[in-house]
């Protein structure tokens, strides 16, 4: 059974109350005399609860259940990753990399009209911050542009995934650094990207999506794409870009 796998008192209690979003927990005290469980040992387990985003404590409001996401889970040990060996982003950058191309299709087609317009609207605030008399990197644009593509897709686990990327791009200040001929390439193709989905060409969104993961800036360095990436990653993306 799955509850076999779960060594957590606390988690169990959660799972057994069938709790929602919102909800509030009596105190360690009350759940301690309904476990029999002790408070040392559950406030413990309540810090891990914490710690994978399942709840938040606040001194006024208690214990509240939040919503399911995988993403506080992975951030965590992603950046543990990233403390221990920072090249280690590279290989999560392929996870993203084939994650954004695998869900492509699913993802793009269940995007509403507003969701489509936000990708335009992405782009326009982009150029502007880039075509400004001291240029800005816009940043917050781009990470809201890939995870608005896949923002309509019913699961969590791709969109921790995903939002766990651009959380580690930001550890690692990829977000900093300015390269305005590199700028100016990436944002031609969300131009076109954002384009080809407002207009069903899903393939070509496709095509053009997987040919700027591969863009490299003037240090010789992709920022979607991982660096060194192997020669039959490489071929598969040529095979990708051809199928596409």
């Amino acid at each position: 059974m799955i509850r076999g796998k779960i060594d957590s008192e606390f988690l169990l209690y959660l799972l057994d109350r069938a709790c929602g979003p919102g909800d509030r927990l009596p105190s360690l005290n009350d759940i301690s005399a309904a476990t029999g469980v002790s408070v040392g040992k559950l406030r413990e387990q309540l810090q891990v609860a914490r710690m994978l985003g399942l709840v938040e404590i606040s001194p006024r409001r208690g214990i509240r259940v939040r919503p399911y996401s995988f993403l506080p889970a992975v951030r965590l040990s992603l950046m543990t990753a990233l403390s221990l060996d920072r090249n280690m982003f590279h290989a999560y950058g392929a996870l993203r990399s084939r994650l954004e191309t695998a869900f492509w299709d699913e993802a793009t087609r269940l995007l509403t009209e507003q969701d489509r317009q936000h990708l335009l609207a992405l782009v326009q605030r982009a150029l502007t911050k880039l075509g400004q008399d001291r240029a800005q990197i816009p940043h917050p644009e781009h990470r809201d542009f890939h995870l608005t593509i896949y923002c309509r897709l019913n699961n969590p686990f791709v969109l921790g995934l995903l939002e766990a990327y651009w959380d580690a791009y930001e550890a690692i200040e990829l977000d900093t650094y300015a390269d305005y001929a590199y700028l100016q390439q990436v944002w031609e193709y969300h131009s076109r990207i954002a384009d080809a989905v407002n207009s069903g060409q899903y393939a070509l969104g496709k095509r053009l999506l997987i040919e700027h993961m591969a863009l490299i800036d003037r240090r010789g360095t992709t920022h979607e794409f991982p660096v060194g990436a192997p020669p039959q990653d490489q071929a598969k993306l040529a095979v990708l870009q051809a199928a596409g």
